[in-house]
């Protein structure tokens, strides 16, 4: 099991394998984000991205899911997230991509009032089969720590 002891600041990981159906980007779209260009061949055709793309907010879905079942596959002792600091949607994200994703831890520092516990920033990327980075963020985690009383 992975602990806040065990990640230093600049540590990477590579992950993921998500392909991308257009019936997924519809059946998201459909419930979450009900704009033309993410269901309608012929409205997607007369904008930007020239054909149905998927939502952004699909986009951090497919990219949790990957950072899941990484952390699942690694068994982390993560404790949840208080939140996103930044997020970029880079390109758009079509029906027959695959993505994967890379993160970079670039900042940990233990709570100062809960010591059972670090926090760390993550900066998070996406790329899809033609390495074409699709989505950026800066995500905080929480983790346990091994020994709350230890230091940094």
């Amino acid at each position: 099991m992975i602990f806040y002891e065990d990640m230093e600041v600049g540590m990477t990981r590579s992950f993921g394998g998500y392909e991308v159906t257009r019936e997924e980007v519809i059946e998201f779209a459909s419930k979450y984000d009900p704009q033309p260009f993410h269901l309608d061949d012929e409205a997607a055709a007369q904008t930007h991205f020239g054909r149905i793309s998927a939502s952004g907010w699909h986009t951090c879905s497919m990219t949790m899911r990957m950072m899941v079942d990484n952390m699942m596959n690694e068994k982390s002792a993560g404790l949840g997230s208080p939140g996103v600091d930044q997020l970029r949607w880079k390109k758009p994200v079509y029906p027959g991509d695959t993505l994967r994703c890379e993160t970079e831890i670039i900042e940990k520092r233990r709570s100062a009032s809960r010591p059972e516990m670090g926090i760390f920033k993550s900066l998070i990327r996406t790329f899809n089969q033609n390495d074409e980075m699709v989505l950026e963020m800066v995500s905080n985690a929480l983790i346990r720590t091994r020994d709350p009383q230890g230091t940094d």
